[in-house]
């Protein structure tokens, strides 16, 4: 407890600035993705409205589904063009510049929200989701790379864990928001997206009182004076040669390879499998059986007998509880590791998920077979958040050195929001052929994931970049590998003999 408070005091700076990079980009995500859903009856409806009164004529059913569609859609495809920009416009701009920036968007969006309904233009609505998932694809990735380039090795996964934290919270604030004692009305969900707002300009006030990531400053910029008052700023004033001294040596490393795009990095052999690793990873977050779980929720605490008006209020309960996990990993990452969380995390997970299709299956029979099905959501809920959801965000970040990762995020980018579209898309068909027993495949998918990565992925915790790409050399270089092996056993056993 002593050594948190120190670190508390000493970089105060750096997690002030961890708390408004987290509300200004990954709080914007997990709101934008839960904002809409208590509202949608009457954004269907003000669609209709706005077609009747353009056209005189009402909209066909085939029509009305499509502009919804586009309308939750279009935030995955603004979401894939911000990642995918991320790495020239943080190298052209500095991740501080980017970020400030990028900050109007989601004020954009505020005010396009709340003047869509006076003018009668459901268009608006569009176009706002499509510019705020601009901002989130970016901001993500930006905040990656502003955490990694600034914080010491000893608070790297703590801070790497506080952004699925913020994420959580935005859902949690998303959901409260749209019950009907606040914006959840006809009246008021226009202004639904103004709390995003206000953070969007909290951000936008204090981003600038932040300086550049000392990395950027001396490795970029070339201005070690700069980079020392950043690390002073982010760090607490004392010496910081150590430091500096490791990034002029990373800087000379990067020298050697020269500046590294998306194409550079697929086609350079010495980041193969930590771009296997990653892809892998990711997709096994997104078929983990998360979505599966948001879906189900509503069948299990109606069967658990709450009223169904009431059931929007243990949807809050849910993201309350997804929001205290999102705490406990951050507090645990740094004492177990990356790896434990993540393997232990999907373990339960599987038996967990397992337990659930029975309960499902057997909740006619038992009275209170319902009240397991509830127990063990609640269950997976806090597994996720407390192992995968922040370790394997950790783990991705802290598996790249400082130039390839900005491209390593872009294609993780890539897979992420095409992964969830195309997911998002089959996952209806997928129940409606296998109902519950869906689960079953997501199960598969994390065992298999587990097993793969405990070969192949190295625990990051306290090891330097170097330490890591030479377990990742195994892999990479595996010819090299083993003539080295077997050359030296040859020379044990010559020394024996």
């Amino acid at each position: 407890m002593a050594n948190i408070s120190a670190d508390l005091v000493q970089y105060r700076g750096l997690f002030f600035m961890a708390f408004i990079m987290g509300i200004g980009s990954t709080f914007q995500y997990g709101y934008q993705i839960s904002v809409l859903n208590s509202p949608s009856p009457f954004i269907k409806q003000f669609i209709n409205e706005s077609w009747m009164r353009r056209h005189e004529t009402t909209i066909t059913q085939g029509t009305h589904t499509l502009i919804w569609s586009l309308t939750v859609s279009v935030f995955s495809i603004g979401c894939l063009i911000g990642s995918v920009s991320s790495g020239y416009l943080s190298g052209k701009l500095g991740k501080k510049k980017c970020m400030l920036y990028n900050t109007f968007l989601p004020l954009i969006n505020t005010v396009l929200m709340g003047l869509s309904q006076t003018v009668g233009l459901f268009e608006l609505i569009i176009v706002g989701r499509f510019l705020c998932g601009i901002y989130v694809g970016l901001g993500l990735n930006i905040h990656a790379q502003y955490i990694g380039e600034s914080a010491p090795r000893k608070l790297l996964g703590f801070l790497n864990c506080l952004a699925p934290m913020f994420v959580t919270l935005g859902k949690l604030c998303g959901q409260i928001v749209g019950i009907r004692e606040l914006f959840g009305t006809e009246l008021m969900w226009p202004y639904i997206l103004v709390p995003s707002g206000i953070t969007s300009l909290v951000q936008l006030i204090t981003l600038p009182l932040f300086p550049e990531t000392p990395h950027y400053l001396l490795q970029v910029k070339g201005d070690k004076e700069a980079c020392v008052k950043a690390l002073k700023q982010l760090w607490g004033d004392r010496d910081h040669q150590a430091e500096i001294e490791e990034m002029i040596e990373q800087q000379r490393a990067q020298k050697k390879t020269g500046n590294m795009g998306i194409l550079e990095l697929l086609k350079d052999p010495s980041h193969r499998w930590q771009l296997y690793s990653m892809i892998g990873l990711i997709l096994t977050m997104q078929l983990s059986g998360a979505n599966a779980i948001y879906f189900y929720s509503y069948d299990v605490f109606r069967a658990a007998n709450f009223p169904p008006d009431k059931i929007s209020y243990v949807s809050i309960g849910v993201g309350a509880f997804e929001f205290v996990s999102a705490m406990v990993c951050s507090l645990l990452i740094e004492h177990f590791g990356r790896k434990f969380l993540m393997l232990g995390g999907f373990s339960l997970m599987s038996l967990i998920l397992g337990l659930l299709t029975v309960t499902l299956s057997l909740q006619d029979s038992y009275l209170w077979m319902p009240y397991c099905s509830v127990a063990l959501v609640f269950s997976f809920i806090f597994v996720f958040g407390a192992g995968p959801a922040g370790s394997i965000f950790t783990t991705c970040v802290e598996i790249f050195a400082q130039a390839p990762r900005v491209p390593a995020l872009a294609v993780s980018g890539v897979f992420s929001w095409v992964g969830l579209y195309i997911l998002g898309m089959i996952f209806p068909y997928l129940v409606g052929t296998l109902g519950h027993f869906c689960f079953l495949l997501f199960i598969a998918v994390m065992l298999i994931s587990s097993t793969l990565a405990f070969f192949i992925v190295p625990e990051t915790k306290g090891k330097s970049i170097a330490q890591i790409s030479q377990e990742f050399n195994k892999f990479n270089f595996r010819r090299q590998h083993r003539k080295n092996l077997c050359e030296d056993k040859e020379y044990v056993l010559s020394t024996r003999l």
